[in-house]
């Protein structure tokens, strides 16, 4: 029964028209799917600029930040200078932990800019991929639903798995 399906003229063939169906459908549907492909990248590239302007906000506030406790380091030495020998050594103590304290701090948040932006590149990412899958496997389901006839189901099934095992060695 199989063989004489694959016998004759290749326009008798029920995978001659499964290839055509296959071949008419992304050329009447591979714009839109194309277009919906490229909405949901680019609300997504939006979506991660933004989050790329925060982290450079944040950045932009770390160096004001560090900037305004150099300045108030520079006001403690000045005004250090006017006490005795032990204050200054004190006062230079002071100075020195607040600059290290900034300098941490700025870079705390620094890298806590930094691990946003890899979480978000990534949830953007997994979320591309799922998206994609979800997309071609509503395709492919379209697609087969609406003009795999039940001869050539049954014919495809058999191959699937009869490739089963081979497929599963392969992965």
């Amino acid at each position: 029964m199989q063989w004489e399906a694959l016998t004759g003229t290749p326009w008798e063939r029920p995978t001659f028209w499964v290839a055509v169906a296959f071949v008419l459908f992304f050329a009447l549907f591979g714009k839109r799917l194309f277009t919906a492909l490229t909405a949901v990248l680019d609300a997504r590239a939006d979506a991660i600029r933004q989050e790329l302007e925060a982290a450079a906000r944040l950045r932009r506030e770390a160096e004001d930040m560090l900037r305004d406790a150099t300045k108030q380091r520079e006001t403690a030495l000045a005004e250090a200078t006017a006490l005795l020998e032990k204050a200054e050594i004190e006062a230079a103590r002071l100075a020195q932990a607040i600059r290290d304290e900034a300098e941490a701090s700025a870079r705390r948040r620094e890298e806590m800019a930094h691990i946003r932006i890899s979480a978000a590149e990534k949830a953007a990412l997994a979320e591309l991929r799922r998206a994609t899958t979800d997309i071609a496997i509503a395709a492919a389901r379209d697609v087969i639903a609406r003009d795999l006839a039940p001869e050539a189901a049954t014919v495809l099934v058999d191959q699937a798995i009869a490739g089963l095992p081979s497929a599963l060695r392969a992965a």
